[in-house]
């Protein structure tokens, strides 16, 4: 294993990295080096769940949190932050001559960290030197990024179905370097410990986790009895799971990654299924609703417009639960006309089936017909009931505004 130490002197950039959101507000954040002492945070109660490796790291200046007292833990971590947390955790001789990355620019906030990241073989680039350094990081990439910088192996990566119930998801590239992370006791898995959740955004609190063990591994910290530790021996037994109800009218964050807008028709039903955008948290900061859990449900006919019901909520844990849930009307609307242009009517779009078939039978494009659409269904049955219209208005959904859901019973799950 290569030789590196916990770097526990001050160096503002590198404190003050876990607490960017971007690389704008470096300048406002960096002029406030006093907060890198602040071990106890606002929105980070004594039982969260990544309290104590939050307060550890604290404690010894490598991470730090928001002039305004809080860590935000659950917020999404950015390849160029990571990069200046590993600078400030991990001190390790270069092993590689530094690139040029096209996309980090000299005066860039983290350009040093960046360099020093891929010298020591903690991080590298993509295909045409590219960094990507506002590209959230996943949770497999923070740690093949481990076990590459600090020299883990494993002989044998067949043993993750043993650990994880999601092992299939974990991507070729990354299957040894977590193996030999999992042996180490690196991982880190709430709320369910059985599932990786490889490909999620890693948030503050898990890359803190993560880093505090290879800390831990590495004989320079004690070890934190927590039963999210994949292959950790408990000193304690683990708290059994209590039922926790999140009350009606509660709202749910959620976003759409299929497609940038919705199309369906005002009279149509088309299944849907939405992704959790932010964890939803108690006040007390424990996630009840964790980032990257689905809402199955569909849009359905409602007042003139559209409006989504959900069915089942399927945590990222694996756990479902039925909800029921809904969002605001939605009656924005979208005409097609005889003799546009189909492409950008469906660039980056979703569509139902009968709004499809609208689009096929007002543009004389049969070619929409074998368009991807929501549910799959058979567009050219429907096509039609529209022959003949010279024009369709359509319903137009933005997932970014217009999906946001509100509980309209109460829903409890068991944590």
């Amino acid at each position: 294993m290569a030789i590196f130490s916990n770097r526990l002197q001050a160096r503002t950039a590198g404190i003050m990295a876990i607490a960017l959101s971007a690389g704008s507000i470096a300048p406002a954040i960096m002029a406030a080096p006093s907060f890198a002492q602040n071990t106890t945070f606002n929105d980070v109660s004594s039982n969260y769940w990544a309290s104590s490796f939050i307060g550890e790291l604290s404690r010894r200046d490598i991470i730090a949190g928001f002039p305004d007292g809080t860590f935000r833990p659950d917020q999404n971590v950015t390849r160029a932050q990571f990069a200046a947390i590993v600078r400030k955790a991990f001190e390790k001789n270069p092993e590689r001559n530094v690139i040029n990355f096209t996309d980090v620019p000299a005066n860039y906030w983290a350009s040093s960290a960046i360099e020093e990241a891929y010298r020591t073989g903690f991080l590298s680039g993509y295909p045409g030197n590219r960094f990507q350094p506002e590209q959230n990081i996943p949770r497999e990439q923070v740690l093949v990024s481990l076990a590459s910088g600090l020299d883990y192996n494993s002989n044998n990566s067949n043993t993750l179905s043993q650990y994880y119930n999601d092992d299939n998801s974990i991507s070729s590239y990354a299957r040894n370097p977590i193996a030999a992370a999992t042996e180490r006791a690196i991982v880190v898995n709430y709320p369910n410990v059985k599932f990786l959740n490889p490909t999620r955004t890693a948030t503050r609190a898990e890359v803190a986790a993560f880093i505090y063990q290879a800390l831990v591994e590495s004989g320079q910290v004690s070890a934190i009895n927590s039963a999210y530790v994949v292959g950790q021996a408990q000193t304690t037994t683990p708290t059994t799971p209590q039922a926790i109800t999140i009350p009606s009218g509660t709202t749910i964050p959620v976003k759409y990654d299929q497609a940038e807008r919705i199309l369906v028709t005002k009279d149509e039903t088309a299944p849907l299924t939405l992704t959790v955008a932010q964890n939803v948290v108690t006040s007390g900061g424990t996630i009840l609703m964790p980032a990257g859990s689905k809402v199955v449900g569909e849009l359905r006919p409602a007042q003139g417009g559209s409006q989504f019901y959900a069915k089942e909520l399927v945590l990222s844990g694996g756990q479902r639960y039925d909800i029921s849930a809904t969002s605001e009307v939605i009656t924005k609307t979208e005409r097609i006309r005889k003799g546009i242009n189909v492409g950008n009517v469906v660039k980056d779009a979703a569509l139902g089936a009968a709004a499809a078939a609208a689009i096929s039978a007002v543009t004389g494009d049969r070619a929409i017909a074998t368009e991807e659409v929501l549910g799959g269904a058979g567009v050219g049955t429907l096509v039609g009931v529209f022959l003949g219209r010279n024009s369709v208005d359509l319903i137009a959904i933005d997932p970014d505004t217009d999906l946001p859901l509100t509980l309209t019973s109460n829903l409890a799950l068991n944590r």
